[in-house]
């Protein structure tokens, strides 16, 4: 035996202290969530020892006859939950999804149609600062003004006046369900691909709480953590006619050795969507959403487009105090153990790095077991800090009504 004898405790005890923080507070990250004790032994297995250039059956390394199946188990797990005709289950994250994605759909320079990130995009829609936005001329599409809801309307002008070459629907801070039959249509009225990201809604759409945009896109990225409840990373499905280019486009074009213990808790995460109780999750996912929603209506919050269809929402906090921004409001509720980030609101005249909003998610009190009364709670709870949050006092006793309120919901055991 080689390795060091003695222990390091300052990690051990960093991962001790996120661990009480995160079983101790009140976890409202809509990208989040808490994955099973099987997805967390899978990512940490001996498989993080091993390299895998390439694919099943064909890798750059000997050794791989055990990984070979790991990574084919996990294709067929996800191929078999979403009805789809080829994955691939190495993407490192949703960023690289979509611009392995890209890679193999379009050209540099090429025009494509996304959501504006300050509208409830991603980065990789698009935006100035990202890879996505240097390589390829895209053009936003925005939510109304008024229903602050995405204009389907508004994207068929804008595709037959710039003719893009792919259609990318799907979004990181967007409250309403996405139909993509609209835009499947559209796509092929302007003979441009169609890119559906369901990095937030995939346990949704595995749950059948959404609809399976699978049938109807070119292509179909997703995270797998998040609604989805698995590890961290990234996962792409296509038709089979995209089979070939979004394989070489992820291996060698965007990323080298896999992370086959990552894709072998993936598989773990695949088989248990695929249970009949995670229907019933994914469902009260929706359910408490809304409940939350309506609670923080009540308590004088304004929510962008009026409420939601999905995990999340997004609260504007003007109306509840004009003084109040989303870096103060997420700095305050830390302090009392509610997590969740401060937003951009459509239009925002403050800055990404101040906001008038925050959004919100439930997927991690679902897995936890709360239901609605509890999100009455919680929203009760939210508006408590954020209308003392110069009372020191009153943020602690808030702090310990929180960890009252988790401990009768234990994430572990």
């Amino acid at each position: 035996m080689t390795f060091p004898t003695v222990e390091d405790t300052a990690v051990r005890e960093l991962i001790e202290r996120e661990r009480i923080r995160q079983i101790t507070g009140i976890q409202l990250i809509a990208s989040e969530n808490f994955t099973s004790p099987a997805v967390m032994r899978a990512t940490g297995s001996v498989l993080t020892n091993k390299y895998a250039e390439g694919y099943p059956g064909k890798r750059y390394y000997g050794g791989n006859e055990v990984i070979d199946d790991v990574e084919a188990l996990a294709i067929a797990r996800v191929k078999a939950l979403f009805g789809a005709e080829h994955a691939n289950v190495q993407p490192h994250s949703g960023a690289n999804a979509n611009m392995c994605a890209y890679q193999a759909l379009i050209q540099p320079g090429d025009t494509v149609l996304g959501l504006s990130l300050d509208h409830g995009g991603h980065l990789t829609h698009g935006s100035p600062v990202n890879a996505s936005g240097r390589l390829y001329h895209f053009v936003a599409y925005r939510v109304t003004p008024g229903d602050e809801r995405i204009d389907m309307d508004q994207v068929r002008d804008l595709a037959l006046e710039h003719r893009p070459k792919l259609i990318v629907a799907g979004t990181t801070s967007y409250p309403r369900r996405i139909d993509p039959v609209p835009f499947r249509a559209i796509a092929d009225e302007v003979g441009a691909r169609f890119l559906f990201d369901a990095a937030h809604i995939a346990g949704l759409i595995a749950g059948g709480a959404h609809p399976n945009p699978v049938p109807h896109a070119d292509v179909v990225t997703f995270t797998t953590h998040k609604t989805l409840r698995g590890p961290r990373g990234g996962c792409i499905l296509s038709t089979a006619e995209h089979a070939t280019a979004i394989d070489k486009a992820v291996f060698p074009g965007w990323q080298g050795g896999p992370l086959e213990h990552v894709i072998a808790a993936k598989a773990v995460a695949f088989f248990e969507a695929a249970q009949p109780e995670f229907a019933g999750y994914a469902r009260q996912i929706v359910t408490n959403a809304s409940a939350l929603a309506e609670a923080l209506v009540g308590q004088g919050f304004r929510l962008v487009s009026g409420g939601t269809d999905n995990h999340m929402m997004v609260v504007d906090l003007r109306p509840f105090d004009a003084d109040l921004t989303g870096k103060q409001a997420q700095a305050v509720l830390d302090l009392a153990g509610i997590t969740l980030n401060k937003n951009t609101i459509p239009d925002d005249p403050r800055s990404p790095f101040v906001t008038s909003g925050v959004r919100i998610g439930t997927p991690s009190v679902t897995t936890q077991g709360m239901g609605p009364a509890e999100m009455a709670e919680i929203a009760a709870l939210i508006a408590r800090v954020l209308r003392h949050r110069e009372d020191e006092a009153e943020i602690a006793a808030a702090r310990r009504d929180v960890g009252e309120l988790c401990a009768r919901f234990p994430v572990y055991g």
